[in-house]
């Protein structure tokens, strides 16, 4: 035997006898990496170090993963009132709905994408019936709707205090701290039609946990981003929980379709592209993500008839000539509402998405999308001049420094508004854009000096025609 044989076979036994010590075991029996009914994710740490806080309940925990911290325990008590009151108002005993959860214990626990083996099932179903029944409590008691003989405002702990009304209701959202809907659903339901008549302008309805969902989170809103008219292709079956709701009425919009993603230039922004000609307007009948561009089709075989940095310098021109405005392109937008919660609302709507839909992330685009958009605080001031954003947390500069940082972690390969960006794309690339958007920056910008550049002009002209008029009279 050679050297080298002799030596390859030492190699192999050591190798075996090391394998036979650290023995690998297969069971035969192994629980998927996900369940198919799995929807409740704890988020990637990738995202949770961007800021923490927008993840992390801070009043009320619901559901397992922030069960029994300490900081949250202050709520508990609150869930036990609500509980009472609802089984003295429904008269349904607390074994018959601990019942119901139990049925359905296996199902539960495969939403989360975590097991917690190391809850017992009778403590699991415990902690399920306390948070269910504070949600459809909270829900019931919130107006419009309202029981008909349910506490005043001033009686109930929660709802007298905005501050912790707000609180409760962000926390709500957060997808760490979700139950499954069908549950809250099915115990909803459990109580009869008599639990399920509500006060509205006076008049009795009979209403459905959907709409109740749908009315306490109307707040988040501004105009119709969430409202209780459900579009016709808003599926009900497909609500798996609160973020996933909120998510669903954001994304049906007709058309939306996912193709590969076109990225805008980098150089593009709300400011360039308002003086490159194109206008902004607030649609505030559609929904947050239906975006679209209005492209002049005259302006496309004719760009010398962009009067945008006209328009800029003498706005009286408008009404007198009408079509000089309607020569423009204009870009959509529905209104957007930035205030303390957006931050909280759409990095729990992308984690969502980046663990459950990631070939779909439709609020990840529009989020990208408004990211181009705003590049410093004159974009913004733009936008809300267009009433596009409406900033209600302070400085606009605090506004660009919350949509730039959205983003941040996040991987996606596709876009809703693929298209949509090869046409910004293709605005921005026109030269005759790009010259407007020079006029318009450095020589219109405002009235005095849009006045100044023409009067230069004309004084240019009268100069020129100054020196030619000899030679032209003199051949006369």
């Amino acid at each position: 035997m050679a050297a080298s044989d002799s030596i390859i076979s030492i190699g192999e036994e050591a190798e075996c006898e090391e394998c036979e010590e650290f023995g690998i075991n297969i069971p035969p029996l192994m629980p998927p990496a996900e369940w198919p009914e799995c929807c409740i994710y704890r988020v990637p740490k990738k995202l949770r170090k961007v800021n923490e806080e927008a993840y992390t309940p801070k009043l009320v925990s619901i559901g397992p993963f922030h069960h029994c911290r300490e900081e949250l325990k202050d709520m508990e008590m609150q869930k036990l009132r609500y509980l009472k009151d609802f089984l003295d108002q429904t008269g349904k005993s607390k074994e018959d709905l601990l019942k119901i959860i139990q049925n359905k214990e296996e199902k539960i626990r495969h939403c989360y994408s975590e097991d917690f083996t190391h809850i017992s099932s009778n403590h699991f179903a415990k902690m399920i019936l306390l948070d269910a029944i504070f949600i459809i409590e909270l829900f019931r008691r919130t107006k419009p709707w309202q029981p008909e003989n349910g506490e005043n405002d001033e009686d109930d702990y929660v709802i007298k205090n905005p501050w912790l009304t707000n609180g409760i209701r962000l926390d709500l959202i957060l997808l760490e701290n979700q139950l499954p809907f069908f549950i809250l659903k099915k115990l909803f339901k459990f109580t009869g039609p008599e639990y399920h008549k509500a006060q509205k302008g006076g008049k009795n309805k009979e209403v459905t946990f959907l709409e109740l969902s749908l009315n306490y989170f109307y707040v988040f809103t501004i105009s119709n981003r969430i409202d209780t008219q459900l579009p016709e292709n808003f599926n009900r079956k497909e609500v798996k929980h609160f973020t996933d709701l909120i998510r669903h009425v954001f994304c049906s919009v007709p058309g939306l379709t996912m193709k590969l993603k076109q990225d805008l230039d980098s150089r593009i922004c709300a400011t360039r592209l308002d003086d490159a000609g194109l206008k902004f307007k607030a649609v505030k009948e559609r929904r947050l993500l239906d975006i679209k561009l209005c492209r002049n089709k005259c302006l496309e075989h004719f760009p010398c008839f962009n009067l945008s940095w006209l328009l800029a310098c003498l706005p009286c021109l408008k009404k007198p000539f009408p079509w000089m405005e309607k020569m423009q392109s204009i870009l959509e937008i529905p209104p957007l509402l930035v205030d303390s919660n957006t931050e909280d609302l759409f990095r729990n709507l992308m984690a969502l998405e980046q663990c459950r839909y990631p070939l779909n992330s439709y609020i990840y685009n529009y989020v990208e999308l408004l990211d181009y958009l705003i590049d410093a605080d004159k974009d913004v001031d733009l936008l809300v001049q267009k009433k596009i954003i409406v900033n209600n947390i302070g400085s606009n500069e605090a506004v660009a420094k919350v949509i730039n940082s959205l983003c941040l972690e996040i991987v996606v390969n596709k876009s809703c508004y693929s298209i949509l960006g090869k046409e910004i794309n293709d605005y921005s690339d026109n030269h005759v854009n790009r010259i407007m958007a020079t006029m318009k920056s450095e020589f219109y910008r405002d009235f005095w000096r849009g006045t100044a550049t023409t009067v230069a002009l004309f004084v240019m002209l009268y100069q020129f025609w100054g020196f030619l008029r000899p030679f032209v009279i003199k051949r006369e």
